[in-house]
């Protein structure tokens, strides 16, 4: 009886990582369009449109499907633009139950 619950408690974490994985990958290539913006711009007296012209490729080129870039928050701070991106993604686990991860990821590029 105990092998059983073992073996059951072992397939649900696996069933939960094969779940969230995608999530963490989409992520992941996110953080990669807003730090390559941030390297491509910092110290190089960007614009508002540069930035977001350049998020907008990247995203494109990276497929990024989960968020678009209007989602992208670009603000002017002292000294530059702050380029962040917060947003959830629900991924669904075993019937009701779901998995929801808040993502939150801020650069600040220098002028």
């Amino acid at each position: 009886m105990g092998y059983i619950l073992l073996i059951i408690f072992i397939g649900l974490f696996a069933f939960a990582v094969l779940r969230l994985t995608p999530v963490y990958l989409n992520y992941m290539k996110i953080v990669g369009v807003i730090d390559g913006v941030y390297d491509e711009f910092d110290g190089q007296n960007p614009t508002r449109s540069a930035l977001r012209g350049s998020i907008g490729r990247r995203m494109d080129v990276d497929s990024v499907g989960v968020i678009t870039a209007r989602d992208v928050i670009v603000t002017a701070v002292d000294g530059g633009f702050e380029v962040a991106v917060v947003y959830d993604h629900t991924s669904p686990f075993i019937a009701n139950v779901s998995f929801i991860v808040h993502f939150d990821k801020t650069v600040i590029v220098r002028r």
